[in-house]
């Protein structure tokens, strides 16, 4: 495992094994693929392009070198599987030249693999498997049409009441409004579902509703002429309203903006595919661990967050965990399924188990518990065990304590792997 490169020391000595090892690698600067981004023509390059997909490397990293070549021969595969202009680009950045461009992206570990959708980095890094058909086949994912067509309004009646979705009612496909509405649909296609109607009504008795099985959904939806943008929560999980998109329908950021606020909730669910880049975000944990059924403890706990802790979204990650999956730190609470639902925060240190569920509902509880992880009690706590009042003092006048033992955290080892990684120096 190599935790991290000493760049003053071993640059050199690294640089000459590379030159040994791998002829054919990024230590030679063959452009065996993928295109070399620099300074100059970054920014033309995710211009023009619907997905930049772009390996952050060092020459002097032996992660970088063993990706090298992999990653090549993707974008070769990759360009001749999409070979029409303006689709898919993959790219590489040499983070030692182009020092302002790694800057840019906020790179703090090499190798990095980072998604543009057009012109718009991703907030999820790519962190599946390293291989060519492995990057073949997350390209061909990202390119797939991020927008699911409905023909007849019981189709809407029957999506998935767990899923937050944005749905769009169009005269015709070929308008600016829903091409601005696909491009923001691409962007959130991992947090939202999309989907979308078209028709026009040319009866002018057409309204909302009336003679839906008879009509094109998105005639019985909207207006001729004027397009509809719909948020659709997930019911089933949260107390969120459904809501219309009122701003406007040809400025793109504007659409952005909105459609990101309603698909990223202020709880979110970990799984084992975003626990990575959770653990990135670096914030604390304060978790619901329920059953898989149990819907009704998910909507409370969202509740209790929304109306009493939004303050506090800057500090610490709410989340929700299927406590089956997430058996593991149950296990490490002392706890189990029957035990669910259950809070607890993890640290990154330590995990603290809030002591009773349905103490959430009463005023100000959740939020002290918070507070005691912010003061350091909880941690203290830890060592030296719970803190006596006044009244709990023995007549001798000594307080008695008796340590407590809560388990390290479980969550931080599902944190990006130092295995696969070179960390930048500056972030040591």
């Amino acid at each position: 495992m190599l935790a991290h490169c000493d760049i003053f020391h071993f640059k050199v000595l690294i640089f000459a094994c590379l030159l040994t090892h791998f002829p054919n690698s990024i230590a030679e600067g063959v452009e065996d693929g993928a295109v070399s981004l620099t300074y100059d023509n970054i920014d033309k390059i995710l211009a023009e392009n619907e997905l930049v997909f772009i390996n952050f490397y060092a020459q002097w990293c032996r992660f970088s070198a063993m990706l090298g070549p992999i990653f090549d021969t993707a974008a070769d595969k990759v360009r001749q599987e999409f070979p029409q202009s303006g689709r898919v680009v993959m790219g590489k950045v040499d983070c030692d030249k182009e020092s302002s461009v790694a800057s840019r992206f906020h790179i703090t570990k090499y190798p990095t693999l980072k998604v543009i959708r057009n012109g718009q980095p991703s907030k999820r890094e790519y962190r599946g498997q390293r291989s060519v058909e492995a990057f073949q086949e997350f390209v061909r994912k990202q390119l797939e049409d991020p927008i699911r067509e409905f023909f007849d309004l019981r189709e809407l009646s029957e999506l998935d009441d767990k899923k937050r979705m944005i749905i769009g009612y169009f005269d015709r496909k070929d308008v600016p409004q829903y091409e601005l509405f696909r491009k923001v649909a691409t962007n959130l296609k991992d947090d939202c579902q999309f989907h979308v109607g078209f028709g026009t009504c040319s009866n002018q008795n057409c309204e909302i509703g009336q003679h839906f099985h008879l009509l094109n959904a998105s005639q019985a939806l909207h207006p001729p002429g004027e397009p509809i943008i719909v948020f659709r929560s997930d019911k089933a999980l949260s107390n969120d309203e459904d809501e219309t998109y009122k701003g406007s329908l040809t400025i793109y950021d504007e659409l952005n903006v909105w459609a990101q606020e309603k698909c990223v909730p202020l709880v979110r669910e970990i799984t084992f595919e975003n626990a990575e880049e959770l653990t990135e975000e670096g914030l604390p944990f304060l978790i619901l661990f329920h059953a898989p059924d149990d819907l009704e403890s998910v909507k409370q706990y969202k509740d209790i967050v929304t109306r009493t802790l939004i303050s506090e979204k800057q500090n610490v990650n709410f989340l929700t965990a299927d406590g089956q999956k997430f058996a593991h730190p149950l296990h490490h609470l002392g706890k189990d399924v029957s035990d669910l639902p259950l809070i607890a925060i993890d640290s990154f240190r330590h995990m603290y188990l809030f002591k009773n569920f349905n103490d959430i509902f009463i005023e100000g509880k959740l939020k002290a518990f918070l507070q005691d992880l912010y003061s350091g009690k909880l941690h203290r706590e830890f060592h030296y065990g719970p803190e006596v009042s006044n009244d709990d003092v023995p007549v001798t006048g000594k307080e008695v304590k008796t340590p407590t033992k809560p388990p390290e955290s479980q969550f931080k080892k599902l944190a990006p792997s130092r295995n696969r990684y070179t960390i930048v120096k500056d972030e040591l």
